[in-house]
Order: C-alpha cells, then structure tokens, then sequence
C-alpha cells in the first residue's frame, strides 16, 4: 500500500462514510461453491453514495504486465490525500476474453 504523507483528512471520510453505507446484498450466484455473493455492482451501491457526501472518490486503473494484469485502486479525498494498492492477477490466455475477466475479477 502506497499513501500521500498525512491521510488524517481521508481517514476523517472514510470513517464518516462507513457509517452511512449499508449492506451489499448478495444478489448472484456461484453455482461452482454453491454460494452467493454480492457483486460489484452491488458493492458500490452499497457505498458509492456515503463516499461521494464525504469527498472521496475512487478510481481504478489497469496495469499490463507480461503474462497478468493489475489493477491499481486509489481512494483520493477532495483535500488531496489518498491511499493506493495494485493487485495483480494471472491471465489465463493472451487474448481480450482473458484480460477483461481478469479486470473484473481483480476489481
């Protein structure tokens, strides 16, 4: 994890949004484990809303590498702080299929 040098501003947010920010609902299904989960969509209306009141905003950005991807994830706060980490996942074939089921995974 990377961070600007003072994130008191950020962490003030973050702390204020996770207290307007409900509960993802675990609207989809994995067949394979016989489970549900909430998705990405759901996540993020989950917590979309308590973010953007307490400026913050996040954003994502792949990162090709030999063989994988990374996604790296900022949450960067009106005052100018933020706080970033990168995670990379293994592509399964070199084609676009596989790279943008890698992206939605890593995200």
């Amino acid at each position: 994890m990377e961070r600007s040098e003072d994130i008191t501003e950020l962490a003030t947010a973050l702390a204020l949004a996770q207290l307007s920010m409900g509960t993802a609902r675990k609207t989809s299904a994995n067949p394979h484990f016989k489970s549900r989960y909430a998705d990405l969509a759901e996540v993020w209306d989950a917590c979309h809303e308590g973010l953007n009141s307490n400026k913050i905003a996040v954003i994502q950005t792949p990162i090709m590498g030999d063989g994988e991807l990374g996604i790296r994830t900022m949450i960067v706060h009106a005052s100018g702080q933020w706080i970033a980490s990168t995670v990379t996942v293994a592509l399964a074939k070199n084609d676009a299929h596989s790279v943008g089921s890698a992206m939605t995974y890593a995200r």
